[in-house]
């Protein structure tokens, strides 16, 4: 899905996302772009592959330079988290480990917690094949799990990336759950709504549609109803009136 607009601003900044022994270039390619995605652009790889920037990589970042050319290369997990506060691990791994465990969204509201605080906190991925050890576990506060279908949660390593950094994000995010893109059109006024409404009434009085006198009034509230609900533009308004004109003044063709 297509999203990228240079020409406005950028929300950068969050937690470091931390890759231990990533394999493929182009997770990490797929990582940046996940992570600008959400305004994140910390990335730390810990012991990553030789030449591992290269042409695949970008591509599969989708222009999420910024993220890559500014990766922190680190020989060991130490040094990747040496300078953070707060540090989580994303694993099912640790059960036998005395943890705090977090969804997703609660890491993300406490993350933002931190932020406000100037605490930096970090978020350790492992391998794509085998996940995090637990000497990399052993070093963070507190474990991510996601709460997935328990039959098959399986991620790879850009979803899990998306999944939390999109968790991250929507905690300070203030875009309303719901609205009307009007595209720059006018919200039509009453008196053409109901101009409309008057015409409507005159061509299904003459067209028979009201069969029983007694329920016309009520029939007429629920045809209003439904009108009212979608919120027509004023453009839309006269388009229906040019449909009614249509069908009831303007000569019909004659049928071939």
């Amino acid at each position: 899905m297509a999203g990228t607009d240079s020409t406005r601003p950028s929300t950068l900044g969050g937690p470091s996302i931390i890759l231990i022994d990533p394999q493929l270039d182009e997770n990490i390619g797929t990582v940046a772009r996940a992570m600008l995605n959400c305004g994140l652009n910390d990335l730390r790889l810990v012991r990553p592959r030789e030449n591992w920037l290269n042409d695949k990589t970008r591509a599969s970042s989708c222009g999420a330079d910024i993220v890559l050319d500014q990766a922190r290369i680190c020989a060991t997990t130490q040094d990747a988290i040496h300078d953070l506060n707060h540090v989580y691990a994303t694993t099912a791994r640790g059960r036998d480990m005395v943890r705090w465990v977090f969804t997703p969204r609660e890491a993300a509201l406490e993350i933002r917690d931190y932020v406000h605080i100037e605490e930096k906190s970090g978020i350790l991925f492992g391998p794509e094949r085998a996940g995090l050890q637990n000497e990399d576990i052993s070093l963070c506060d507190k474990l991510i799990r996601v709460p997935l279908n328990p039959a098959f949660c399986s991620l790879n390593l850009a979803q899990a990336v998306l999944l939390i950094g999109y968790e991250y994000y929507q905690a300070s995010d203030q875009t309303e759950g719901k609205r009307l893109v009007r595209a720059g059109h006018k919200k039509a006024e009453k008196n053409l709504l109901l101009n409309y409404f008057q015409r409507l009434e005159f061509a299904l009085d003459d067209a028979g549609f009201f069969k029983v006198e007694e329920k016309k009034e009520l029939m007429l509230q629920k045809i209003r109803a439904v009108f009212e609900r979608t919120e027509l533009m004023e453009f839309e308004v006269h388009l229906l009136h040019g449909i009614l004109t249509a069908l009831t003044v303007a000569p019909h063709k004659p049928k071939c």
